[in-house]
């Protein structure tokens, strides 16, 4: 969104400065073509395609019937955060009490609840890159400063304990990351964690927010959270969710688990913006944990065979760099090569370009990766079907064979 001059002249700097969401901003751009009657595939959107588990509807059901239309706690009902302890037990082998835990109206507001609770104006906030587009913004909000750090793709964009070490400065406050990773899938192992929590084990004023939504969403086998190494444990705050895992993305819920300080400080936070999280969601959310993690994962092996499937159509593509992403379902590859070819008198000069060029002549929406911290790339979600995945991908072959 471009603010016009009156705008400009009413408006914060704070707002002014903050940067539209690329991935909502694509996936606009997609309906409104597809509102003009092109059959547009839109792989822009980090959105399951599968339906909430019929159980869950069933529990919100219930709670309408029931009489759960007040206000919640605004931690969230005990409830929820009872079964999330439960989960945190069963699926992490991490120990917290309700205390830990703060619900939220999605992940997000968990994650921008902590940043603001933790960072002060002049702070440095390291990110791990590429990362989620909410995150650097949301530390411009809270008035810090955001340091990227880059990972490299022959490591499958993970950063590394050498990276981190060379990033910290007196000043540095918090590191962000997400593991499996968006945009990347990219997932880090206990040892890759262990060798990073003994940085951070130099740096006792360091804290750590570790997104975990798409932990469910592992194609090489067990979650390792970074809150499971004991000598980290207290400064790491733990944020996942309900959206990815249970594709509840409407439903909004998510959730932290931090020390007793800082739970207590997003309770504070949250009681004077948004209140507690929508009741009938909290009751859905709470049977779902109920319910276990068996959607979840037939889900997920729905994910590694459409994975499976885009990396052997992209690999037909010239060009196009790849990695194997081992969660989460997008990938993220460098497509520098098409940097400074044209069609039609219109020269690529940036991975923007590129998107939209893909948008309007192949008629497939894909986000640039100038919003996740990684200008040579493109991020394309795999959370579709079979038959879309194989459709988008000859049509993305078919426009780029037209750049010279």
């Amino acid at each position: 969104m471009q603010e016009t001059e009156a705008a400009k002249a009413i408006l914060s700097d704070r707002i002014l400065s903050l940067a539209e969401s690329q991935t909502i901003a694509m996936a606009k751009k997609a309906r409104e073509l597809a509102a003009q009657g092109l059959d547009v595939i839109n792989l822009s959107f980090g959105e399951p395609d599968f339906q909430t588990p019929q159980y869950i509807k069933d529990a919100a059901k219930q709670a309408i019937d029931e009489g759960f239309t007040f206000y919640t706690p605004v931690a969230g009902y005990p409830e929820l955060r009872q079964e999330i302890v439960k989960k945190f037990k069963r699926d992490n082998n991490l120990d917290y009490a309700p205390e830990n835990i703060v619900v939220s109206t999605g992940a997000k507001q968990s994650i921008a609840n902590a940043i603001l609770c933790l960072t002060n104006p002049g702070d440095e906030v390291i990110i791990f890159s590429p990362y989620w587009v909410s995150y650097e913004e949301i530390v411009k909000l809270a008035e810090g400063v955001p340091v990227p750090v880059m990972g490299r793709l022959e490591n499958d964009y993970k950063v590394t304990a050498e990276q981190l070490e060379k990033a910290i400065t007196s000043n540095t406050k918090v590191v962000m990351y997400s593991s499996p990773c968006n945009p990347t899938g990219a997932v880090f192992d206990e040892a890759e964690l262990m060798e990073i929590a003994r940085v951070l084990e130099k740096h006792p004023q360091i804290y750590v927010i570790a997104d975990e939504i798409y932990e469910y969403i592992n194609f090489e086998g067990k979650h390792f959270s970074l809150a499971n190494i004991d000598f980290i444990r207290d400064r790491v705050v733990t944020v996942n969710g309900f959206s990815k895992g249970y594709a509840m993305t409407g439903w909004r819920v998510g959730y932290l688990a931090a020390n007793r300080e800082i739970a207590a400080a997003c309770d504070k936070m949250q009681s004077q913006v948004t209140s507690g999280t929508c009741s009938i969601s909290q009751k859905a959310a709470a049977a779902a944990l109920k319910g276990g993690n068996a959607s979840a994962l037939e889900m997920t092996e729905a994910y590694r065979r459409r994975r499976d499937l885009v990396l052997s159509l992209m690999n037909e593509i010239p060009g196009f760099k790849t990695y194997l992403p081992n969660g989460a379902f997008y990938i993220f590859p460098d497509v520098s090569h098409y940097f400074g070819k044209s069609f039609e008198g219109h020269t690529i000069a940036s991975a923007q370009d590129l998107s939209m060029f893909i948008l309007t002549d192949a008629n497939v929406a894909v986000v640039s990766g100038e919003a996740f911290g990684a200008p040579q790339c493109i991020r394309f979600s795999f959370a579709t079907s079979d038959d879309k995945l194989t459709e988008a991908l000859r049509r993305i072959k078919i426009s780029l064979a037209k750049l010279q």
